[in-house]
């Protein structure tokens, strides 16, 4: 029998339910948070969990990690606490881990990244806030400074209770957004640094993500961009950063510095070579971040646990001269303790915190907490209680060497090959 033009047509039936999210209580390793993800929305999960292409930087992150072996120190008296505390360009942290930049936290949870602040304040630990975050840097200030339970921050010279937070910039193609949101951040008067991400001037091809259709209302509002769809597909990255700027490069540096009140800290994030890490240096920054954007970027680009092999191998003095975070892969304290030992002060977690705020705040204090006790853990075993203590002697890295690069330089070992230029005869 035909509707009457005047019905409302009913509404289409709901999605088959996914599966169930377990307890939070039920969760005790960084795995179990990211199997509890795939209650995730189809478009959130693709887009949290994808990575560039083939996904193999991507595995490579973790895979590198577990190839490298521990060498244990016995009859050593680990009865003591242990002391994870340290400092990040000059701010005192509880822990070495800290909270890497990651985009569009709604997605996961309605309080995104000011859970996020929450939950890094309350364990004491840093929060590297994205330019894509889902709020205003100074919403994300405000959450925390109202929250009941803030950290105090031991050694800390500015910020009042507050853990300095830190904020990641990608350059936009109109330089005059960028200058504002970075005077916007100084005037907050708690940012200890700005992260400038160099490894993504155009975003890698995610294609789990590109093949979910994007919610279109989704935004980034420090970015000014929102979601969309077009001919080659709903990649959230790919649409939403079509604002970063492909141009900049080492001399802008400058610029950045004059964009800053004088003294603030900057790191680069996204080091990759060696040969970039003594550039970095050279060009005064205070740290340099080694990341390979989880995988997301380039991929078959080196597990960033080889790239500090190789600044061990190839510039050593690196260490001496800034501090040195890394992330990518990070799934256990036995891989915080890797990283560690090879030089790095701090340790980001990214993908793994998307995972804890799938239980909100609680969830995020739960995944940083399981890693630092595992990290003590691993500590104790190895027949230390303090981070001074680390050293390489205490990892086997043969397993691995051979895919450490030799030298800084730009040449190739043995293929010193060179293309002609175009119409040049044999």
């Amino acid at each position: 029998m035909p509707e009457s033009p005047n019905r409302v047509a009913s509404p289409p039936p709901p999605p088959p339910p996914g599966p169930l999210k377990p307890p939070l209580h039920t969760l005790i390793s960084s795995h179990d948070f990211a199997a509890a993800a795939s209650a995730f929305p189809a478009k959130t999960y693709a887009f949290i969990s994808s990575a560039a292409t083939d996904c193999l930087t991507h595995r490579a992150n973790t895979t590198a990690y577990a190839a490298i072996g521990l060498r244990p120190r016995v009859l050593r008296d680990v009865s003591g606490p242990v002391d994870l505390g340290t400092s990040m360009l000059g701010r005192h942290v509880r822990s070495p881990i800290f909270c890497s930049p990651t985009s569009l936290g709604t997605l996961v949870h309605p309080d995104g990244e000011c859970a996020l602040g929450r939950a890094c304040q309350a364990l004491g630990i840093a929060q590297v806030v994205s330019t894509s975050a889902s709020f205003p840097l100074g919403d994300i200030v405000d959450a925390i400074r109202s929250s009941s339970t803030p950290a105090p921050a031991a050694g800390s010279d500015s910020g009042g209770d507050m853990i300095p937070i830190f904020f990641q910039l990608y350059v936009d193609k109109d330089r005059a957004k960028s200058e504002r949101l970075l005077a916007a951040a100084a005037a907050l008067g708690c940012v200890g640094g700005v992260f400038l991400t160099v490894d993504a001037p155009v975003m890698g091809k995610r294609e789990a993500d590109e093949r979910v259709r994007a919610d279109e209302s989704v935004r980034a509002p420090m970015a000014g961009t929102r979601a969309g769809n077009d001919g080659g597909g709903g990649g959230l990255g790919r649409i939403m950063g079509q604002y970063v700027d492909a141009s900049v490069a080492w001399a802008d540096l400058a610029w950045l510095r004059r964009c800053l009140p004088p003294g603030t800290p900057v790191a680069l994030k996204g080091v990759q070579t060696a040969a970039d890490a003594v550039r970095a240096v050279d060009a005064g920054v205070d740290a340099i971040f080694v990341s390979n954007h989880g995988g997301r970027s380039l991929d078959t680009a080196p597990a960033t646990i080889l790239v500090l092999l190789e600044l061990q191998r190839c510039c050593p003095h690196v260490f001496d001269r800034v501090q040195v975070f890394v992330d990518g892969g990070v799934a256990r304290g036995t891989d915080v303790f890797k990283a560690l030992c090879l030089g790095a002060t701090a340790v980001g977690v990214g993908r793994g915190v998307l995972y804890g705020l799938n239980y909100g705040e609680e969830g995020v204090r739960r995944y940083i907490e399981i890693l630092n006790e595992e990290l003590e853990t691993t500590m104790r075993l190895c027949g230390v209680t303090s981070l001074d203590e680390l050293h390489p002697g205490l990892l086997n890295t043969r397993a691995v060497d051979h895919l450490v690069p030799e030298s800084a330089a730009d040449d190739h070992p043995y293929a010193k090959w060179r293309r002609k230029p175009q119409g040049s005869k044999l």
